[in-house]
């Protein structure tokens, strides 16, 4: 018995499926990158509304997510939302490293420009550090309830799939703007013109991008599913 137990564990390992496994590995990546990317401010043509670039990141963090509800079970992407702080956490430790350690003196001389900018990119008040992973969780926990929730009994249809991937990323996404933005900022400066601008360019984002990121994301997932090994 204790034989196959053993053996049991790893066989369970790896018989994920590859697209669980090929989403897990994108999402903990994203988690990442979000904030990097949220350092630069992006205008959404043809319209004078302005996005930090991290939204582009976290709306692929909402459409694994989704597709993971979708194909794996909620209980699954819900786990993934929890332990995507984990890429965030580790990612944070090596940053406050690397920003507390001295440059060396050939840097510190002749790329100080470059110096000035890496620290100017990945030093964050702690205010923001704070808010991010909050709306992160509350959004992305939001983002796979709902989308659960709308799931019809049985249903197979694709507009089906695309109409309640864009209305719980609409939700979730003006969640997250509102939790960010108080935070982050409430106190500092009006925060009234920046957090409707934020709410209307991550919805409309939503709308219009996330339909299509769930369908052909669901549509990779069991390409992958159904390749052999």
């Amino acid at each position: 018995m204790t034989d196959n137990a053993d053996m049991t564990s790893p066989m369970r390992a790896a018989a994920m499926q590859r697209g669980l496994f090929v989403y897990i590995l994108l999402y903990g990546g994203m988690t990442v990158l979000a904030g990097v990317l949220a350092f630069k401010q992006v205008q959404l043509w043809p319209t004078d509304l302005a996005v930090e670039s991290g939204i582009f990141a976290f709306l692929l963090l909402v459409a694994i997510s989704s597709t993971i509800a979708q194909l794996y079970g909620e209980k699954i992407a819900t786990r993934l939302v929890w332990w995507g702080f984990l890429p965030l956490a580790v990612s944070a430790t090596l940053i406050f490293l690397v920003l507390a350690l001295p440059a060396s003196p050939e840097m510190s001389e002749f790329r100080a420009g470059d110096l000035a900018a890496f620290e100017t990119v990945l030093s964050q008040t702690p205010r923001i550090m704070a808010a991010g992973p909050v709306a992160y969780l509350v959004s992305l926990l939001l983002n796979v309830w709902i989308f659960s929730r709308l799931r019809g009994a049985g249903e197979t249809n694709t507009f089906g799939l695309m109409a309640r991937g864009a209305i719980a990323s609409a939700l979730s996404q003006a969640i997250d703007s509102v939790i960010f933005i108080t935070l982050a900022f409430y106190g500092e400066f009006d925060i009234g013109n920046l957090l409707v601008g934020q709410v209307i360019a991550k919805v409309a984002l939503s709308i219009v991008l996330i339909p299509f990121l769930i369908t052909g994301g669901v549509a990779l997932a069991r390409w992958l599913d159904e390749r052999p090994a």
